[in-house]
């Protein structure tokens, strides 16, 4: 992933084109203050400077005299106790704004986020710059914030850790994302337009109330990362075979997993679904004047146990268990089955067409990677 902290690779160049007030304990007074002092700003120029290091403070809010960073491209404002983002944070030629772990609501991103920003990634002179990396996980927002669909330059949008309940079905407009962060929210519903983001590589949904996912996320050709553990989830679209480049699949402490791998128990069958398998496995076919009409209903509902190389029957009472398919050598994908018995889980072969024992482990390593996340 990339890290945008300056145009230059050379250490020293990164160093003298930074400000680090970083775990200070610094307010806004004695912020101003290092700020208006040349002496305690190390006597950097204003306008040499392109990153900004304000995390880990008590501010509650950001001064004015920001402005004379004419060409600041990143700014950390993490870990403070921010409740509002000014508007000036908008007129600065920013590439990364830092501002998790804050107490931002939506109310308090600025309303010119949408214009001042769109206009800056529009900018093609020399001193223009556009945001790529926007981070505001660990706020108080309660709705994706509808400005942030406009920064259409964006890579990383960082939404985690808050009290979010939908997602824009503007998503769409953000062609540019490559990584889409919104776990610890509260998540319900993933919308169709979320297949349309065709440059993402990594989408984060964990920790959320999420029951479904759209048929579209196979749209999502690019992904290599999709976090899916700590939701709701109880299958999967069949289409997710199509994700051909994905690596890490996250599927941990849903019901899909919880249930049927996690708790394994059985309740035992009764005497009439007993008394129902042995005649089937007989072969017995008793005559209408044989058995009550109740009971030879009952014989006709009769289940086969998938399981190829069992012959039995379920009424009532079925092993629901999950297996993993191989898919692309990479991972397995999750499908429900209905057996029998618990003995009739076939145990675990080993990845088609992998001769060698190194190919073997491999994908032993991935299988697990899908279970446990």
């Amino acid at each position: 992933m990339e890290v945008y902290t300056s145009d230059s690779s050379d250490t020293d160049s990164r160093e003298q084109k930074t400000l680090d007030f970083g775990r200070m304990s610094l307010d806004l007074v004695t912020l101003e203050d290092h700020l208006a002092s040349p002496q305690k700003a190390l006597l950097k120029a204003s306008g040499d400077i392109e990153t900004m290091l304000l995390n880990h403070n008590r501010l509650v809010g950001l001064p004015r005299l920001l402005l004379q960073f004419a060409n600041l491209k990143v700014l950390d404002l993490s870990s403070n106790a921010i409740t509002t983002l000014p508007d000036a944070v908008c007129q600065l030629p920013l590439v990364t704004l830092i501002a998790k772990n804050n107490l931002l609501t939506n109310a308090s991103l600025p309303k010119s986020l949408l214009s001042k920003l769109a206009n800056n990634n529009n900018t093609t002179n020399g001193g223009g710059s556009t945001l790529k990396e926007l981070n505001l996980s660990g706020n108080q927002l309660t709705h994706f914030p509808e400005q942030v669909t406009e920064l259409r330059h964006l890579k990383y949008l960082y939404l985690g850790a808050n009290k979010i309940t939908s997602i824009s079905k503007d998503i769409w407009k953000m062609q540019s994302l490559h990584v889409l962060s919104l776990g610890g929210n509260l998540i319900s519903e993933v919308p169709e337009a979320v297949g349309s983001l065709n440059q993402l590589q990594a989408l984060v949904l964990c920790d959320n109330l999420i029951e479904n996912l759209p048929t579209s996320i196979a749209r999502l050709k690019t992904l290599k990362s999709l976090l899916l553990h700590k939701n709701r989830l109880r299958h999967l679209p069949k289409d997710i075979v199509a994700l051909k480049n994905l690596t890490e699949l996250s599927l941990r402490d849903n019901p899909l997993v919880v249930r049927f791998v996690q708790e394994m128990a059985l309740k035992p069958p009764t005497l009439l679904e007993l008394a129902g398998r042995t005649v089937k496995a007989s072969g017995q076919r008793p005559g209408p004047y044989d058995i009550p009409r109740t009971l030879a209903e009952y014989l006709n509902n009769a289940n086969c146990c998938v399981n190829p190389n069992c012959k039995g029957v379920f009424f009532d009472n079925r092993v629901e268990h999950i297996k993993f398919v191989d898919f692309c050598g990479k991972y397995r994908v999750p499908l429900l089955q209905y057996l029998c018995s618990s003995k009739c889980i076939e145990p675990e072969q080993p990845a088609r067409g992998s001769a060698a024992p190194a190919a073997s482990a491999s994908s032993g390593f991935m299988m697990r990677k899908v279970l446990l996340g």
